[in-house]
């Protein structure tokens, strides 16, 4: 099972809007078939495996981090494969929420007389696939928050210099978070005064992530980085119904997709972003600035993981702070973090964190 998941693990981000599955088929003692969910979520995992075990898979045992489908898609049901192919016990990690399977991929499994073993490496693998989950329960992606900061933790000067507060290595790496989630989402100040590209880089090829940008009033400039490949990485703009026509139009022209958000006290309602965003078939949602952003992702309670990167540097009082105001008097009333791993990159540090009431340890 440990395989079959860093198998999944090695498209995360890619098979948007389906989960990264790993599949793993063993028969006396030897591994006949492996495989992951492909790029844009086909073929399954199962299905891979399974052709590459041929006629070995009568009478193994299969690994699967999700159960099976159950349901006719694209391709016929992985649960329907698993039986013709003659498999004989079935151990699985984590149950499929999705109301077209929940437990009928197990049954059908069951029903032709498969030995049927769930909940090995459970933690583990609900975490790689917590977007899929959270996208069918809470009906909006797994949001990681960002932060790169000075010592003190600010994430530019006064006068909004922050290129570059990391080094290289440690940018380096942020690439590959980015490559394994579907979206990428900034507010409108980091598009304006960093004007930032938000694509993956120096990792080969791969599914590029949607380009998201909070912007009520649409007053970010048409003419920067994100519409320079507009026709090969997509912009999804959010805005209010304040924006004008004219903006609305320039920004249509140039092939972004505009979406009308609700509004709240603070601004756009970043639930309904969420909503929008899951609709859509955004599962995993990484979130990268700045300031203003990251305090509505808090105050909304809606963020799972931060990431923290923290420079070997120091800004002053002077400086932009990496989170805005979130209004909290008491420290009663500040929201708790959990520690779960930490990271050097040279003079760098990685921080990573995830709400006390939602940790996991593995």
């Amino acid at each position: 099972m440990a395989l079959a998941i860093s198998l999944g693990r090695r498209n995360l981000g890619q098979t948007s809007p389906n989960p990264s599955v790993g599949c793993v088929i063993v028969k006396n003692d030897v591994i006949v078939g492996r495989g992951y969910t492909a790029p844009n979520g086909r073929p399954h995992a199962e299905t891979q495996a399974l052709e590459q075990a041929g006629s070995a898979a009568k009478g193994a045992t299969v690994y699967i981090t999700l159960e099976p489908c159950s349901h006719e898609g694209k391709t016929p049901p992985c649960a329907h494969a698993l039986v013709k192919a003659g498999i004989k016990r079935a151990v699985i990690a984590a149950i499929d929420p999705d109301i077209r399977v929940n437990g009928k991929g197990i049954s059908i499994l069951e029903a032709a007389g498969i030995e049927v073993k769930v909940g090995v490496l459970s933690d583990q693998a609900s975490l790689d696939h917590a977007g899929f989950f959270s996208s069918q329960s809470e009906y909006r992606p797994w949001i990681t928050l960002k932060l790169a900061t000075s010592i003190d933790g600010k994430i530019a000067t006064s006068i909004g210099d922050s290129k570059w507060i990391t080094g290289s290595s440690a940018r380096h790496f942020v690439h590959n978070i980015r490559r394994k989630h579907d979206a990428i989402m900034v507010g409108s100040g980091t598009v304006i005064s960093d004007d930032p590209s938000l694509n993956v880089r120096d990792l080969g090829a791969c599914i590029q992530p949607y380009r998201i940008v909070l912007s009520s009033n649409l007053e970010i400039p048409v003419k920067s980085n994100l519409t320079k490949t507009i026709r090969e990485q997509p912009v999804w703009i959010f805005h209010s119904n304040k924006a004008s026509e004219e903006r609305k139009n320039e920004w249509l022209e140039v092939g972004a997709d505009l979406f009308e958000c609700h509004v709240d006290n603070f601004g756009i309602s970043i639930k309904d972003v969420m909503q929008k965003l899951s609709e859509k078939g955004i599962t995993r949602l990484f979130c990268e600035g700045g300031g203003k952003l990251a305090a509505s992702l808090i105050r909304s309670e809606l963020v799972d993981e931060i990431i923290t990167f923290h420079g070997g540097l120091t800004i002053g009082a002077d400086g932009i702070p990496s989170i805005g105001n979130l209004g909290v008097c008491s420290l009663n009333e500040a929201k708790r973090w959990q520690l779960v791993r930490t990271q050097s990159f040279g003079t760098e540090v990685l921080n990573m964190w995830r709400p006390t009431d939602k940790y996991i340890e593995i």
